[in-house]
């Protein structure tokens, strides 16, 4: 057996020093690409969070102001009948010419009623006669012969108002339309 030299000894334990100094740089920088890994994956998940709540509050919101727009819906509906009835008087008082009193009467408090609910959002559909028949935008009661050619799927008659809160529709009008 051979005896080491004072310096081979230490050349061993210098190069022993700096392995092990080398290792513990590389365990050093793989802790610290671990801890930036980690960072990363910690602050992908607080923006998926963020962006889960900013979309929670937009569409609860959205739901609150929807629910605010048509929450008179139900009056809305039950009122309707009411507006048909007030112009079916006032088309039958416009017959009698005794009745003059009667008629602006009834027809002050029509237009009081009628511009109250248009406030709260209410709106007529306009539907005249000679319009195209359209089964998304209209309900068809009856089919007539249609008069002339031209009135052929074409409405005839509009034998209620159609009606709409803010933009849904909550009663379509009824028609009449040609064969």
């Amino acid at each position: 057996m051979s005896k080491k030299s004072k310096k081979d000894v230490i050349e061993e334990q210098v190069d022993e020093n700096e392995n092990q100094t080398m290792q513990e740089e590389l365990e050093t920088v793989s802790v610290e690409e671990q801890l930036q890994e980690d960072l990363k994956n910690e602050k992908n998940k607080f923006l998926r969070l963020f962006a889960e709540f900013e979309n929670y509050k937009k569409r609860t919101n959205k739901e609150r102001i929807d629910l605010f727009k048509t929450a008179g819906q139900d009056v809305m509906v039950s009122m309707l009948p009411v507006l048909d009835d007030f112009e079916r008087a006032l088309n039958h008082i416009e017959d009698d010419k005794e009745a003059e009193d009667l008629r602006k009467g009834v027809l002050l408090i029509y237009q009081k009623l009628l511009s109250t609910l248009e406030q709260k959002g209410l709106s007529v559909i306009k539907v005249e006669q000679g319009d195209t028949f359209n089964a998304d935008d209209h309900e068809a009661i009856t089919q007539i012969a249609a008069p002339t050619k031209d009135l052929k799927g074409k409405i005839i008659d509009v034998l209620e108002k159609g009606y709409k809160l803010g933009d849904r529709v909550i009663r379509f009008p009824k028609v009449v339309i040609g064969q």
